[in-house]
């Protein structure tokens, strides 16, 4: 099921369906028999927790006011069926008859649930209650989820084992994922089973170090969180590992933003430099726009200067939604252009530059490449798009069988492009978003390009779809398909075999731009 009906992401009925998504997808892996069956009825119970208490609070009593009277009640029943069949989960174990039993009866029940909503409530509400309240209530609903209400739910079972269980719904957010099974460190994984070994041991790090759940929370709590970086960081510490790698130098600079303000260029130089001067390479960092900085993306950097032998520069551009778009569209934009009369100064040659990306990153740096070549400039020699975010769509297969991925599910897709473009919904349209929009001619102008994609990523079918377009125009491109892997792997090589590989084929199709191909790094 899905909403039949064009919304925006912050959009109250959006966040709904994408959190209807990202449980589905749990009860394919549960019917299917894959993945951790107890994490994944704790992580399903968790977020149905959420989800109910957020809806009953913000969505349900506006249906009594606007004449869904019967509408209310049925949801209000179906979720009440849904919290006693919590507690039966909750206090048995998988195998168990008792435990079988409930799951089947959980998965027929909000399945119901969920068709009655998309199909025929939902509709009906946004057509009563005007699409210009949508965001309004979006935002209320998220509030919902991170609120700590202290008055007792109304429907919650009132005493016992049901009022200890069922009633964290009217509890503070952390302390609903406490009484989870006692095993609130596994509710940030991936409890598919379809990560290979490696990439599991890295979500199941993030996952142990406690992150709520960076879409129900405000930006700011959100960066605060422990980040992809600090998953690897901790699977190194936890093996003995020595980090990060060492190159020859790393320096901050201090250069023009797209306002006329300043911006920190950080700047890498390989371990073993050849003979200046060097070629130089753009690497954008990801985050959606709003999280994450270059501290996080340092070992993406590193490796990236001592594999192709290129002085390596990152900005840190402005994020939203302190800096809507295209902020950090113009400082990565800026950024370049200092680069090209700055070069030679740091040692590189402007003549040999390249750019790249992980993630929305990868985006800036296409993006990049079409308004120099729109404005007559000097192009890039190659690029690098890793997972690449190209349209503000939900696009493919993937972001149905990778709703539930980790560390980018679809509600956390969702929660960036909604501060990403605040008050600019138009922004998702705009062709430094909106990849796959391009003209064959937009597209014809790309240099030699590579797309890497990751099986476990909602981004991998439009990352997929931005390489055929490519390479359909005659671009010079490379597609580069990594199973068993998750959005943000590429950084991971110290303990990752796929993004050493990936890092590898990168380095590669960079130094073949700049004609150092037979110089190993």
């Amino acid at each position: 099921m899905a909403l039949s009906y064009p919304t925006q992401p912050g959009d109250i009925d959006h966040l709904i369906a994408d959190d209807h998504a990202v449980v589905e997808r749990q009860f394919q892996h549960l019917e299917a028999g894959r993945g951790n069956r107890r994490v994944l009825v704790d992580q399903v119970s968790f977020e149905l927790a959420a989800h109910a208490f957020a809806e009953e609070t913000v969505l349900y009593p506006i249906w009594t006011e606007i004449g869904m009277t019967d509408e209310h009640d049925d949801a209000e029943h179906e979720h009440q069926q849904i919290k006693e069949l919590l507690v039966v989960l909750g206090r048995t174990e998988p195998g168990q008859p008792e435990f079988e039993e409930a799951l089947s009866s959980l998965i027929g029940v909000t399945r119901h649930h969920v068709d009655d909503e998309e199909g025929e409530e939902l509709p009906e509400f946004r057509s009563k209650a005007g699409p210009a309240r949508m965001a309004e209530l979006g935002e209320q609903f998220l509030a919902a989820k991170r609120q700590a209400p202290t008055r007792p739910h109304p429907n919650a079972p009132s005493e016992g084992l049901a009022e200890r269980i069922a009633g964290m719904l009217a509890k503070p957010l952390d302390q609903v994922r406490d009484m989870v099974s006692g095993k609130q460190k596994e509710l940030a994984t991936d409890a598919s089973g379809l990560l290979d070994p490696q990439a599991q041991a890295i979500v199941d790090a993030h996952s142990s170090l406690g992150p709520l759940p960076f879409e129900i929370l405000t930006p700011d709590q959100a960066r605060k969180q422990p980040g992809p970086d600090d998953a690897v960081k901790k699977v190194l510490a936890d093996r003995g590992i020595e980090g990060p790698e060492p190159v020859g130098s790393v320096q901050d600079l201090r250069i023009p933003d797209g306002t006329g303000g300043e911006q920190t260029l950080r700047v890498y130089t390989p371990a073993e430099p050849g003979v200046g001067p060097l070629p130089v390479l753009m690497w954008v960092h990801g985050g959606g726009w709003v999280l994450f900085d270059v501290d996080t993306y340092d070992a993406s950097c590193r490796a990236m200067a001592n594999k192709t032998g290129a002085i390596v520069v990152s900005p840190d551009y402005r994020r939203a939604p302190e800096a809507v778009f295209p902020a950090a569209h113009d400082d990565v934009l800026t950024a370049w252009r200092w680069l090209v009369l700055n070069a030679a100064q740091m040692g590189g040659d402007p003549a040999r530059m390249a750019i790249g990306g992980e993630s929305v990153g990868g985006t800036m740096a296409a993006a990049t490449s079409l308004q120099l070549a729109q404005a007559g400039e000097p192009m890039p020699r190659a690029q690098v798009c890793v997972y690449p975010l190209t349209t503000g769509e939900q696009f493919g297969d993937s972001m149905t069988d990778a709703a539930d991925a980790r560390p980018l599910d679809r509600p956390l897709l969702s929660w960036m492009a909604m501060h990403a473009f605040q008050g600019k919904p138009e922004a998702a349209t705009d062709p430094r978003v909106a990849l796959l929009d391009w003209t064959p001619e937009q597209r014809a102008v790309m240099p030699p390009t590579l797309v890497i994609t990751a099986e476990r990523d909602v981004l991998r079918s439009q990352g997929q779809q931005f390489a055929q377009d490519l390479e359909a125009a005659g671009v010079q491109t490379t597609h580069r398909h990594y199973e068993g892997v998750m959005h943000e792997f590429f950084g991971a090589a110290a303990v990752l075999d796929k993004a050493e590989q990936a890092q590898q084929e990168a380095a590669r199709h960079v130094r073949r731009a700049f004609g150092t191909a037979g110089e190993a790094a």
